[in-house]
């Protein structure tokens, strides 16, 4: 470490935004990407209804707190992953630094992490913030599929390390499906879907709306969620799954407990079709979205069937999983499955329209779960940020000065391009 503090990693998501230190495994806060900040209700450019007269500067709060502020507006400056309001990320930043982290910036190198396809103007953004108002030492910008690649290495030996892989990355807010070749995402290739942790969670309150009485209305959404993070899982096959749950529902239905937090009274849910339907939408997206009927299975497949040939056969093999939303029960052994049948009866067809003088080699597919999959992305930059090698990566003070923030236009792990 050459005698260097530690780094500090922060992954702002869609969601959530975990914070922490380089080379700790996970993060040390998990906060709501929120800020609650008071405006004036005057009509007009935004920056106007907030300029304020001396300390209301600092009057804000982000995270869990910024629901509990009364009087106080709430926002999110990240929109389906990018940056929607720089003004207020800098805000946030300045207390996940200061009252979080409590670290001093100039201190410590920042590794932040950003969605793929980001604008290098939004790095330019960014790299003005870093350097102008925290004055850190270094920054470093990577790209959240690479990250979740490099965590993947906790469940595989050293000669297994790659860098070419397909993440599938779902939070609370988007899932995208990126193919990396060796470190470099093929940005032609991404395809990102409209279903994610909340639309499970809105699916499931509108199920439990349908069927249940008593459930106090301002809190069915957390009990929707709460329900989603206990007892959801991934069925293999839906229709066998119904019988099961027919033929013994004492077995399969759950009870679950909470109390109004009103009149303070119990109340109680039965969990029954819920379990298996709620992550099902990711396999049948009709079943919440009528606009949007193509499985993840089936996109997953496109991709890599757009991605250039001599890299489909890698993709295949390295399927990884990122961020919440894959961590129900079972979800990396059904997406293999769904993915295998449609490679296969692929080589069938091309085997028959041969005439069977071509005999395909079989296609390995693989989907990586690993037991960091939830903080996938923070942990592949905690990881790389603990190396000697991420000091000479980073974009330096020095540079900025001399250059400005086009330095992060580029990384400079990639030499060759710049």
């Amino acid at each position: 470490m050459n005698g260097k503090l530690p780094a500090c990693v922060i992954d702002v998501g869609t969601g959530y935004t975990k914070l922490g230190f380089a080379a700790n495994k996970e993060p040390q806060f998990i906060i709501p990407s929120a800020i609650a900040i008071k405006e004036s209700a005057k009509v007009g450019d935004t920056n106007t209804r907030r300029l304020n007269k001396g300390v209301e500067d600092l009057d804000f709060f982000i995270g869990d707190e910024a629901f509990d502020a009364t009087g106080y507006s709430v926002k999110y400056p990240v929109r389906h992953g990018l940056v929607e309001d720089w003004d207020l990320m800098e805000k946030f930043l300045e207390q996940c630094i200061f009252k979080y982290l409590r670290a001093e910036p100039e201190d410590h190198h920042f590794l932040l992490t950003e969605p793929p396809l980001n604008t290098p103007e939004n790095r330019e953004y960014l790299a003005e913030i870093m350097f102008e108002s925290f004055n850190v030492p270094g920054l470093y910008i990577a790209v959240q599929a690479v990250l979740a690649l490099a965590a993947s290495w906790a469940s595989r030996g050293i000669e297994e390390r790659t860098l070419t892989g397909i993440v599938i990355d779902s939070g609370d807010g988007v899932t995208h499906v990126i193919p990396v070749a060796e470190g470099y995402v093929i940005g032609s290739c991404i395809k990102h879907i409209p279903i994610a942790g909340r639309n499970i969670t809105y699916f499931i309150q509108s199920l439990l709306r349908e069927r249940e009485i008593g459930i106090p209305p301002e809190q069915s959404l957390e009990t929707a969620k709460a329900i989603k993070e206990k007892y959801c899982y991934i069925c293999p096959d839906i229709a066998k799954e119904f019988s099961k749950y027919d033929t013994d529902p004492a077995k399969w239905m759950k009870k679950y407990d909470g109390v109004n937090s009103v009149t303070k009274q119990p109340f109680s849910v039965d969990v029954g079709y819920e379990r298996f339907l709620g992550p099902e939408i990711f396999f049948h997206p009709e079943f919440s979205n009528p606009d949007f009927t193509v499985p993840l299975s089936q996109i997953v497949d496109d991709v890599i069937q757009n991605c250039p040939i001599d890299v489909r056969r890698p993709l295949y093999d390295n399927i990884v999983l990122s961020g919440g939303s894959t961590m129900f029960k079972d979800f990396g052994r059904r997406l293999q499955r769904d993915i295998k049948r449609t490679v296969d009866a692929r080589l069938k067809l091309s085997e028959t329209l041969g005439g069977g003088r071509l005999k395909p080699k079989p296609i390995d597919v693989q989907v990586i779960s690993h037991h960091m999959q939830r903080y996938a992305v923070y942990f592949g930059g905690s990881m790389l940020a603990s190396t000697p090698e991420f000091y000479t990566v980073c974009h330096t003070k020095e540079d900025y000065e001399e250059f400005g923030p086009r330095i992060c236009r580029h990384n400079p792990v990639f030499g060759t391009m710049t």
